[in-house]
C-alpha cells in the first residue's frame, strides 16, 4: 500500500498513544495472524511502528487494515488536519478520526 501527498494532514496515532505517524509517510502496512497492525515508514532505515498490538481476545477484523486505507482515502478529501486511532468497544474493533 502507497499513500501519497493528499493524506499529508492525516495523522495515525501507535498503539500505545505516545507516538504519532504521518498517513503519507507509511509505505506498508501489515496485519499478522495474531492481530498485531504494523506500518512500515518511507525511509532510508524501514523504520516499522506498531499501530495495534495483537491479541488472542479481541483481534480486529481481518480486514481492519483495508478499513484504515479507506478512512485515511476519505479523510485526505476533507480540509484540515485529522487523527486517527484505532478503537475497541462492545461493538469490536474499528478506526475513529478527530479533527486536529
Amino acid at each position: 500500500m502507497i499513500m501519497g501527498t493528499p493524506a499529508a494532514d492525516v495523522w495515525i496515532v501507535t498503539h500505545d498513544g505516545r507516538d504519532l505517524v504521518r498517513a503519507d509517510a507509511i509505505v506498508l502496512i501489515r496485519l499478522d495472524d495474531t492481530g498485531r497492525l504494523t506500518a512500515q515508514l518511507r525511509d532510508e532505515a524501514r523504520v516499522t511502528v506498531a499501530l495495534l498490538e495483537g491479541s488472542a481476545s479481541g483481534r480486529p477484523p481481518a480486514d481492519f487494515h483495508r478499513q484504515l486505507i479507506r478512512m485515511v482515502s476519505e479523510l485526505a478529501d476533507s480540509s484540515g488536519a485529522q487523527l486517527v486511532r484505532a478503537q475497541r468497544d462492545q461493538h469490536g474493533w474499528h478506526w475513529v478520526s478527530e479533527t486536529l
